[in-house]
């Protein structure tokens, strides 16, 4: 009996080890990645997203906002949210009120091909006048006037860049009694303009443009990546201030500093308001060896 007892509480002693070595082991935390740079997200953009109407730039807080119009739905809409997922929480998506788009028409102001445009900062180098523009207008013709019906002719087209860029060179004739310098607001008003800079975040500005005059707002956003639908333009100025057809090329500045050359957005000047993306003028004056006057 006594042996008995003895075997049985052996046996229990063994399953009551047995049942300690099997307790499963606390498991620890999955390891988060680690977050993205906003610049390592801003390339693989560059290098994914090439649709049009989609546009991004790096936020004050360090994470990337990508933004998209109304032409991107579908298909399209699935892939780009696809593409922001996969990227982390350092991206931020946003739906932008009607369609992105150049602000470019038929109409009045400087004339070129069949469209309309605005005339932006006057320049000069080494004794020779010339005015800046958008490089997406510059693109349709080589000859630019001052007249609807192309009897007033202002200038000749020295040199465009578009898409990548949004600026271009038009240089007054030869000869030909030259503007004042400054800008014109298209209201009958002119503004002298001393100096270029860039902006920062959150910098009251103003544009002139020959569809809506003069308007006003902040800048929203710096070194941002538009798609019209030709191409990716870089290194653009974000801003709320409204524009419409016809605006492009436009003076972008607070006072006598110049800072950019309207290029396009979404939205109007009536209700929506809008956004409006401007090519920094400072990359121009830089790339034709020019100054503002």
């Amino acid at each position: 009996m006594r042996s008995s007892t003895i075997r049985r509480s052996a046996a229990l002693a063994a399953t009551a080890a047995l049942t300690v070595a099997v307790l499963p082991l606390a498991q620890a935390d999955p390891v988060k990645p680690p977050r993205l740079s906003a610049d390592a997200i801003t390339a693989k953009l560059a290098k994914t997203v090439n649709t049009p109407g989609t546009a991004w730039q790096t936020e004050p807080d360090g994470t990337v906002l990508v933004s998209y119009d109304s032409t991107v739905t579908g298909a399209k809409l699935s892939e780009l949210t696809s593409v922001t997922r996969r990227l982390g929480d350092g991206v931020k998506l946003e739906k932008l009120p009607g369609k992105l788009q150049k602000y470019r028409s038929g109409g009045e102001s400087i004339f070129g091909g069949e469209y309309k445009c605005s005339m932006g900062f006057n320049v000069i180098r080494k004794g020779r006048y010339s005015f800046l523009t958008a490089g997406h207008c510059a693109n349709e013709a080589s000859t630019w006037y001052a007249d609807v019906n192309k009897r007033s002719k202002l200038g000749t087209r020295q040199h465009s860049s578009y898409p990548g860029n949004d600026y271009a060179l038009i240089n007054y004739p030869v000869g030909v009694k030259q503007p004042g310098g400054g800008v014109y607001l298209y209201n009958g008003k002119s503004q002298d303009i001393t100096r270029a800079t860039t902006p920062a975040f959150g910098t009251y500005v103003y544009r002139a443009g020959a569809t809506t005059g003069l308007r006003s707002g902040r800048v929203r956003g710096l070194n941002a990546t538009v798609n019209y639908g030709d191409g990716p333009i870089s290194g653009l100025i974000r801003t709320s201030v409204c524009a419409e057809q016809g605006d492009s090329g436009g003076p972008l500045f607070s006072g006598r500093v110049a800072y950019g050359l309207t290029s396009g957005g979404t939205g109007d000047c009536k209700t929506p308001g809008g956004v409006t993306y401007f090519q920094p003028v400072v990359e121009a004056l830089q790339a034709y060896g020019v100054a503002v006057y």
